[in-house]
C-alpha cells in the first residue's frame, strides 16, 4: 500500500433517469409542450403554470389524436383502404362531434344583435 486508497465501488446498478412522457405514460413530448408553453416569454402567464400542466396537456392532445386516428382508421376500412389518408382524417373531422373544438370562433356572432357599425 503506497498510501492510494482505492475507491470501493458500489454494486448498485446505476438509476437510469426518465423522462417525463416515460413516466407519464405518454407518447406524446412533455418537455417539448412544457417548452412550447413556455417559449413566449413576454407573456408572464408560464410563472403560474404547474409542473403538471405539460403532463396534462401532453395527455389530451394524445387522447384527442388517438380518437381522431381511431376514426379514422375505420373511415378508411369503410372505403377499402389500407392507408390512412388526409382525406380521411378531413372527413372524420366534418363528421366528428370534436370538430367545434378546431373551429376558429375568435369573434362569435349572436343572432339578436345587429353587426357592430363604426
Amino acid at each position: 500500500m503506497s498510501g492510494k486508497r482505492r475507491r470501493q465501488r458500489s454494486h448498485r446498478p446505476k438509476k437510469h433517469s426518465l423522462s417525463r412522457s416515460t413516466r407519464a405514460e405518454l407518447q406524446f413530448p412533455v418537455s417539448r409542450v412544457d417548452r412550447l408553453l413556455r417559449e413566449d416569454r413576454e407573456d408572464r402567464y408560464f410563472q403560474r403554470l404547474s409542473w403538471s400542466t405539460p403532463v396534462f396537456l401532453a395527455g389530451v392532445m394524445e387522447y384527442l389524436t388517438a380518437n381522431i386516428l381511431d376514426l379514422a382508421g375505420k373511415e378508411a376500412y369503410n372505403h377499402r383502404k389500407t392507408l390512412i389518408t388526409p382525406e380521411h382524417v378531413q372527413t372524420v373531422m366534418d363528421n366528428n362531434h370534436l370538430s367545434h373544438i378546431f373551429e376558429d370562433d375568435t369573434n362569435p356572432q349572436t343572432d339578436g344583435m345587429p353587426p357592430f357599425r363604426k
